[in-house]
């Protein structure tokens, strides 16, 4: 009995893992749950884009429903999500800011010249340590802050004009509602 449970061991192994990774396999990684939900963005203080002798902080953040998009030249998701981004700002719904993560400061103002800046201000991340306390693991990420200074929903991934109006401006709006 020992040497048959002994045989079988690898080949329950096995199952077991495949199972987990099978599991995984149906998974969404744009709903991939984050633990700063509900709980108080993480502190930073950067130095703006534009303007190295100006900061953004988080506490410039509160006061007013906002969001922080997560962008990069490099990142090629981030050239497809901009123009929704551009739409949002005309709008004037609610405040964007940026963070540009791991980039150039040269590329990064050359980038928002040639295709439009719809960021309140923008803080330049250019080693991403910022973007880790943020638990960002990919750009485009948006999170989009309360009042209070709370993240209430983190968006993995480029924001679509569908989720632009199914996602996004439906939580600006509840959360404006808050009192």
């Amino acid at each position: 009995m020992q040497k048959t449970l002994k045989a079988l061991f690898p080949l329950i192994l096995f199952l077991g893992m495949a199972a987990f990774l099978f599991r995984g396999l149906g998974m969404d990684p744009h709903k991939v749950p984050s633990p700063l939900i509900d709980k108080p963005a993480p502190q930073f203080h950067l130095p703006r884009l534009s303007d190295p002798a100006r900061t953004l902080a988080t506490a410039d953040l509160a006061g007013q429903v906002s969001l922080l998009n997560v962008w990069a030249t490099w990142c090629v998701s981030c050239r497809a999500e901009h123009p929704v981004l551009m739409r949002l700002a005309r709008q004037e719904r609610v405040r964007i800011y940026g963070l540009d993560y791991k980039d150039s400061r040269p590329e990064a103002l050359d980038w928002l010249k040639a295709y439009g800046d719809p960021y309140r201000a923008n803080a330049f991340d250019a080693d991403g340590r910022v973007g880790i306390d943020w638990g960002v693991y990919g750009t485009p990420e948006t999170f989009v802050i309360d009042k209070q200074g709370t993240i209430r929903y983190k968006h993995i991934g480029p924001i679509s004009d569908r989720d632009a109006q199914e996602i996004i401006l439906p939580w600006i709006q509840k959360l404006k509602a808050e009192s």
